[in-house]
């Protein structure tokens, strides 16, 4: 596994977005913004991200599951939770999952999968809960997942923080996130198919569209690799690291809260 300041050893979201660009061209983040976004896209949500990832989404969450290397009776807090996808699949593997998240619209498609899985593993909980202000006890839990929200967070180095602050001392972080590929050539296809035809598919299928405009905006300004690994070291974690996925079109960081 990659460490921040070593070199990719392995090559393997949700499709979402925030608010519109502001004047100034950066992207706007602000907290009433992303979340009337997230409510007018959640009707289409989980078809786009099926439709849109090739259903590679599925795999990618798993993988992100299993990094915890949690089981039952684990807590587990899964941020930015959206539909509960990320949350279904800790909760297969056993831990207890407070699935959180700041826009009720998406919280509420996610009640009929956490019942569907009450039979087949831990059924985790839905909550309203802002990544700027968890309302959970120092060291509530004994790992986190966070899927394709972070770069929606206004604020992500005071996001890290409330993680780290979360998990106990040892506990282990998960980090999906959309990425560009190192290698030029695919990077440039990859450029192609994000700026020109995922904004286009996300306009025809979404009552939303301009969502799917915003997305690649809000990836270009996420830290990648190496930068969002120091971030997290930064925040209060030690080990950090990455995985790419999908030939670098995604990465899964991992890191451990410092004792």
């Amino acid at each position: 596994m990659s460490r921040a300041g070593q070199t990719l050893v392995e090559s393997g979201g949700d499709a979402g977005g925030g608010a519109a660009a502001d004047d100034g061209g950066s992207v706007d983040k602000r907290g009433g913004a992303v979340r009337e976004m997230f409510a007018g896209v959640a009707p289409r949500y989980d078809l786009l991200n099926h439709l849109l990832s090739g259903a590679l989404d599925v795999h990618w969450r798993r993988r992100a599951a299993a990094a915890l290397g949690l089981g039952p009776g684990a807590r587990v807090l899964d941020l930015c939770s959206g539909t509960g996808d990320q949350a279904v699949a800790v909760g297969r593997r056993g831990p207890r999952v407070a699935a959180a998240d700041f826009c009720l619209p998406m919280l509420t498609r996610s009640r009929r999968k956490f019942a569907a899985i009450a039979r087949g593993g831990s059924r985790p909980w839905p909550l309203a809960a802002d990544a700027l202000a968890l309302p959970f006890p120092a060291a509530s839990f004994d790992g986190a997942t966070v899927s394709f929200g972070l770069r929606n967070v206004e604020d992500l180095d005071a996001a890290l923080r409330a993680l780290a602050a979360a998990l106990r001392p040892g506990g282990r972080l998960a980090v999906l996130e959309f990425a560009l590929p190192e290698n030029r050539l695919l990077r440039a296809s990859y450029l192609l198919y994000f700026r020109r035809l995922l904004p286009a598919i996300g306009r025809a299928l979404s009552p939303r569209g301009s969502a799917y405009s915003y997305l690649p905006a809000s990836v270009l300004e996420f830290p990648q690799r190496r930068s969002f690994a120091e971030r997290l070291e930064r925040a209060g974690f030690a080990g950090a690291g990455w995985r790419d996925l999908a030939g670098g079109t995604v990465c899964l960081y991992t890191a451990t809260r410092k004792g």
